[in-house]
C-alpha cells in the first residue's frame, strides 16, 4: 500500500521542509511555504510505460574520456533564423528548451508559428487552449498545410500514450505549469509537480532524442515561475521580452548548454503573427529630422549583432526639493554614477535638476559602450542644442572622466558606417585595424574633448 507523507515546498526556491515555519531557510522570503501532499510508490514507471513501442534501454557504461568520440552536432532548422541565432544555429536533438515571458507577450504564437513552419512531424500540446482556439491563431499565422498535430491535455500519462502513437519529431508544451502527474498529490502548478513534469520530459527527450520546448509562466519579480532547480534540469533558458505597447519583441539566452548566451533575436509583432526583424539598426533609429536636443545614437552589441540605438535624455530644473531620476531600458544606478561624473570631472551643475533617461523602441540594453551615448543625450539636453543626425558614439566613461574603448570596435565602425552616418566618437586608446574607413572617427580622451566636438 502507498504511503502519504506531507511536506512543506517554498513557492520562491522549491526548498523542502517537514513542518510549515514562516521564513523560508534557503532563500530568506516569508510566507512562501505551501502544504503538498506526496504520495510515495514502491515503484514508479518510467514515462514508457505509457506508450505502446518502448525504446529499448541502453545502460551506461563508464567510458575512459580519451576513448569517448565527439561528433558534430546535426541541429534542427527551424526556418526562423532569429530564433536559430539566439539556440546557436538550431535545435539540438534531445535538447530541452524553456522559453519564459510575460502574459501576452507572444510565447504561444512564437512556437505555434515555429510548429507549423516545421517540416518534421510536431506536437504541440497546449493545456491552456482547446483544439479550436489553436485552430483560429493557426490560420490567422499561416494558410499553409503542415505536419503539425495539436492536442489539449494536461495529464503527463495520457500526453505518453499519445506521443507513442503519434511519435513526434519535435515536442512542444504550453505551459509547464499547467501539467500534472498522478504520481504527486498537488495541484498543477506547484513546485513538487512542476519539478516531476520536468523530469518526465526531460527523460524523455534524452532517451528518444527528441527536442522538447517548453513554456514557463513568470511571476511578479520577472523570473520563471516554479523551482529555480526547473532553469537548472533544462538545456536551454530563453527569455522573450518587450512592452506590450511597442511591437518589437526582444528573444535573449539566459542560459545555453549548445550555444552562447549574448545572442539576441528581434521579432515586430504584426496582425499575421512575429515577423523577424533582419536590420533592427533601421527600425530602432527614428527618421525625425527636426534637431531636437538630448537624442544620441550609440553603437552597441548584441552577440555577434551590431546595433545602433537612440537615446533620449530630458534634463529640466528640478520642481520639488529631491531631483528626479528616471530611465528607461537603462540601469538608474548606471545614470546615477554617469551623472556624479559630470558633476564632479567636468564641472556640469546637474544635482539640483530633473534627469530622465529613455532607450527607444522599448529594449533594455547593458553594453557600457552606451556611456559616451548617454553623457552627449544629457549633455545636448542641458545645453538645449540638438546633436548631428551624422553622428554616434562608442565608448565607456570612467570615474575619473576618462573615455574608455570598449571591444570589437571595429564591428561597431562598419554598422554606422553601413547605416549612412558620417562621424563616430570613439576612445582615444582604441586600436582599430586599419586607418582608411568610410566615416570620419573621432578620437577623445576625457569629456572635455567630447564637450568641444558636440558645441
Amino acid at each position: 500500500m502507498a504511503k502519504t507523507k506531507t511536506l512543506y515546498y517554498c513557492q520562491s526556491c522549491g526548498a523542502q521542509y517537514a513542518k510549515w515555519q514562516g521564513q523560508c531557510n534557503a532563500c530568506k522570503e516569508w510566507n512562501t511555504l505551501a502544504e503538498e501532499i506526496v504520495e510515495k510508490k514502491t515503484s514508479k514507471p518510467s514515462w514508457d510505460s505509457h506508450t505502446q513501442d518502448s525504446p529499448l534501454k541502453r545502460k551506461q557504461k563508464p567510458t575512459r574520456i580519451a576513448d569517448i568520440k565527439v561528433s558534430a552536432i546535426q541541429r534542427m532548422e527551424t526556418k526562423n533564423e532569429e530564433f536559430n541565432r539566439v539556440l546557436g544555429g538550431g535545435l539540438v536533438p534531445g535538447s530541452v528548451t524553456l522559453l519564459g515571458g510575460e502574459p501576452g507577450i507572444g510565447k504561444s504564437t512564437l512556437l505555434l508559428q515555429l510548429s507549423l513552419q516545421f517540416n518534421d512531424k510536431v506536437l504541440y500540446v497546449s493545456g491552456e487552449e482547446s483544439q479550436q482556439q489553436i485552430k483560429l491563431r493557426a490560420e490567422r499565422i499561416s494558410d499553409k498545410e503542415n505536419n503539425c498535430y495539436i492536442l489539449s491535455e494536461t495529464k503527463t500519462q495520457h500526453i505518453f500514450k499519445q506521443i507513442g502513437e503519434v511519435q513526434p519529431d519535435v515536442l512542444i508544451i504550453d505551459s509547464i505549469q499547467t501539467l500534472h502527474t498522478d504520481y504527486v498529490e498537488s495541484s498543477p502548478g506547484s513546485v513538487s509537480q512542476v519539478r516531476e513534469c520536468a523530469a518526465e520530459l526531460i527523460k524523455f527527450a534524452k532517451e528518444t532524442n527528441t527536442p522538447v520546448l517548453l513554456i514557463g509562466h513568470i511571476n511578479k519579480e520577472g523570473s520563471i515561475a516554479g523551482p529555480k532547480v526547473l532553469e537548472h534540469m533544462v538545456d536551454t533558458v530563453l527569455q522573450f521580452e518587450g512592452d506590450r505597447n511597442y511591437v518589437y519583441r526582444i528573444l535573449r539566452a539566459h542560459k545555453n548548454r549548445y550555444g552562447s548566451t549574448h545572442e539576441l533575436g528581434v521579432f515586430e509583432m504584426q496582425a499575421y503573427g512575429l515577423k523577424e526583424v533582419k536590420n533592427p539598426s533601421d527600425l530602432l533609429i527614428s527618421k525625425i529630422d527636426n534637431g531636437l536636443s538630448g537624442t544620441a545614437i550609440a553603437a552597441t552589441l548584441e552577440g555577434i549583432r551590431p546595433l545602433m540605438i537612440e537615446i533620449q535624455a530630458l534634463v529640466s530644473t528640478a520642481v520639488y526639493g529631491t531631483p528626479q531620476r528616471s530611465t528607461t531600458g537603462y540601469h538608474v544606478k548606471r545614470l546615477n554614477m554617469l551623472l556624479a561624473v559630470l558633476e564632479k570631472r567636468a564641472g556640469f551643475k546637474l544635482g539640483a535638476k530633473d534627469v530622465f533617461l529613455n532607450i527607444t523602441g522599448g529594449i533594455h540594453v547593458d553594453d557600457p559602450a552606451i556611456d559616451l551615448a548617454v553623457v552627449s543625450a544629457i549633455l545636448s539636453s542641458n545645453e538645449d542644442e540638438a546633436i548631428p543626425n551624422d553622428i554616434c558614439f562608442a565608448a565607456e566613461v570612467g570615474l575619473a572622466g576618462e573615455i574608455r574603448p570598449v571591444t570589437r570596435i571595429e564591428q561597431r565602425v562598419i554598422e554606422a558606417e553601413k547605416l549612412g552616418f558620417g562621424r563616430i566618437v570613439v576612445s582615444k586608446q582604441a586600436k582599430l585595424p586599419k586607418t582608411n574607413y568610410g566615416i570620419e572617427i573621432y578620437k577623445v580622451s576625457k569629456i572635455q574633448d567630447l564637450v568641444k566636438i558636440l558645441f
